[in-house]
């Protein structure tokens, strides 16, 4: 009766601790990247807390909602590659709010995906090497960050590099927030040593609202390129996770979800939600709890505890804009490693096609932009281009006889 008793209070703990588990090491391991990411479209610092904040709190509603209707552990997350588009792109014709407006047309792509199979029947034509090949050029510079970081300041940027060398030895799902917690005690030791001194005002969750306005060159340079990779690197991958486990995910219900959120966390300085994708497992592996039908408890859980964390956003953006020269660039890039090798993998696993795959890949990291596009969208085209033009030959008929 007794053990039965500490099993049952064991059963329910268990669900919940690794939801908590699965939102801190979601939001520490690549807040630093959305927020890299906004800023590099135009944002101010200000603004892009407010980004950091909504995209918290529509995917913490939108997990609480889908996980309770549909009894699923189903987790969604801000798109990591999406930010790291952002990043590699930089301000475009119309400055942050274009991006706001570029932000608004994926999350209306993202619904019209749900209600338009075809819709996501096209972005599945395009070849997955191409996509990854578009991916890894985009964050290929990013990942060059901790190098070029540490050249210049290797007193600050050092620790954290060490840091994450460690974790990775012993428990690589911490090394990204433990190089973080080093990054800001190193954060800390700075603004004592006399840098700037953030004031309690910059502290406090706050929204700042932006008018959306579209460009052109924002809808091509960067909505197209982030629904693309949200798509390709989040929303689908997301789904065959889920699947490995024994879960088929309402489709149409999933993508109105994170369409609709992402559209009402666009003017507040949201770039994207969507599926989670690696961090899915956490919630709906075994470890989270034995019995599946149990386990969307985890990612309710984890729901609720990014609401905890958004309150964070303001204090986590203000450190970011205090920090020494590199530091949260480091982070930033070793949070992306894991996702250049698997993108660079992807490019590269298939021989048909690798020409263009290359070819996607270093444009993309190029950073070029023409006509006031991002190289994204030019590696995409190209590689699309490339691919058709070398395709092999139909092979003829043997004739018979």
């Amino acid at each position: 009766m007794h053990a039965d008793g500490n099993t049952s209070g064991n059963g329910r703990l268990q669900p919940v601790l690794a939801g908590v588990v699965a939102a801190l090491v979601g939001f520490t391991s690549s807040f630093a990247v959305v927020l890299t990411g906004l800023r590099a479209v135009g944002a101010s610092p200000a603004e892009a807390a407010s980004g950091l904040l909504a995209i918290s709190v529509t995917q913490a509603i939108g997990m609480i909602y889908l996980s309770r209707r549909y009894r699923q552990p189903i987790t969604l997350a801000w798109s990591t590659p999406g930010a790291a588009l952002l990043a590699g792109t930089g301000t475009v014709i119309g400055g942050w709010p274009a991006a706001v407006g570029a932000f608004v047309v994926v999350g209306v792509l993202v619904v019209i995906t749900g209600l338009w199979p075809q819709l996501g029947a096209l972005i599945t034509s395009i070849p997955t090497s191409l996509a990854q090949a578009m991916l890894a050029g985009v964050l290929l510079p990013l990942c060059l960050a901790p190098v070029t970081a540490f050249a210049a300041s290797p007193a600050v940027v050092a620790p954290v590099i060490l840091v994450w060398l460690v974790l990775q030895r012993f428990s690589k799902r911490w090394a990204v927030p433990a190089a973080f917690a080093a990054a800001a005690l190193i954060i800390a030791i700075d603004v004592a040593a006399g840098g700037r001194v953030p004031n309690a005002a910059e502290l406090i969750p706050h929204v700042a609202l932006t008018v959306p306005h579209w460009t052109w060159q924002a809808i091509v340079g960067i909505a197209l390129p982030l629904y693309i990779v949200t798509m390709a690197s989040q929303n689908i991958p997301g789904m065959a996770v889920m699947k490995s486990f024994g879960y088929d995910v309402p489709w149409r219900p999933a993508m109105s979800v994170t369409g609709i959120g992402t559209l009402i966390g666009a003017p507040l300085g949201g770039h994207t939600i969507n599926l989670a994708a690696i961090s899915a497992a956490l919630a709906a592996a075994p470890s989270a709890h034995p019995d599946p039908k149990r386990r969307w408890i985890a990612s309710s859980a984890a729901g609720w505890f990014y609401l905890v964390l958004a309150l964070c956003s303001a204090a986590l953006a203000t450190l970011v804009s205090v920090a020494p020269a590199g530091v949260v660039e480091t982070v930033a890039g070793l949070a992306l490693l894991a996702t250049l090798g698997a993108s660079l993998a992807g490019a590269l696993k298939a021989e048909a096609g690798r020409e263009a795959a290359i070819l996607t890949f270093v444009i993309a990291a190029s950073g070029i932009g023409i006509l006031g596009i991002g190289s994204a969208f030019w590696a995409l085209l190209v590689g699309l281009i490339v691919r058709w033009v070398l395709r092999p030959k139909p092979t003829a008929p043997k004739p018979k006889g």
